[in-house]
């Protein structure tokens, strides 16, 4: 986090943010078999599952589910953003720009885009966050525009 301290607990609420600030995540290594294990259970396409097959595909390779990448997003995100009351979405908007791929190591850098306070509960507001997943090379292989749910202290 740059910017802003969060509050008490390591909680960041409402009242610690402000359009720009910027969080970054730790990091998360992606292998093989951490892509075909999801796949498995959640995306059973080829080119999420044999190397070999998703050579012939669209991907020329073995990628992760976009699905995979947003959960380690979500992941990275709740490490890196530890809002009071939970990351708790109001609506999302994501696109995989660039596919994610065995021995990718993740990080997700979050930007807060937009702050509203609610008018009718005094007690929470609606934040717009930008949180761009990239890997070891910068390509951004995820961007999710979320609205969250922010408490303010009480």
């Amino acid at each position: 986090m740059n910017g802003n301290s969060p509050g008490k607990a390591g909680l960041i609420y409402l009242d610690d943010l402000t359009v720009g600030l910027v969080f970054e995540s730790t990091e998360h290594q992606l292998d093989a078999e951490q892509i075909r294990e999801f796949a498995e259970r959640f995306d059973p396409q080829p080119f999420h599952l044999s190397e070999e097959t998703a050579r012939e595909t669209f991907f020329a390779g073995l990628a992760a589910s976009g699905w995979h990448t947003a959960a380690i997003t979500m992941k990275l995100l709740v490490q890196s953003l530890p809002l009071a009351g939970g990351v708790i979405g109001a609506g999302s908007e994501i696109t995989w720009p660039h596919p994610t791929r065995p021995g990718d190591v993740l990080h997700v850098v979050s930007t807060i885009m937009e702050i509203a306070p609610s008018r009718s509960r005094p007690d929470r507001g609606i934040v717009t966050v930008q949180s761009d997943t990239l890997n070891q090379h910068g390509d951004l292989c995820q961007r999710s525009v979320a609205r969250l749910l922010a408490f303010r202290r009480s």
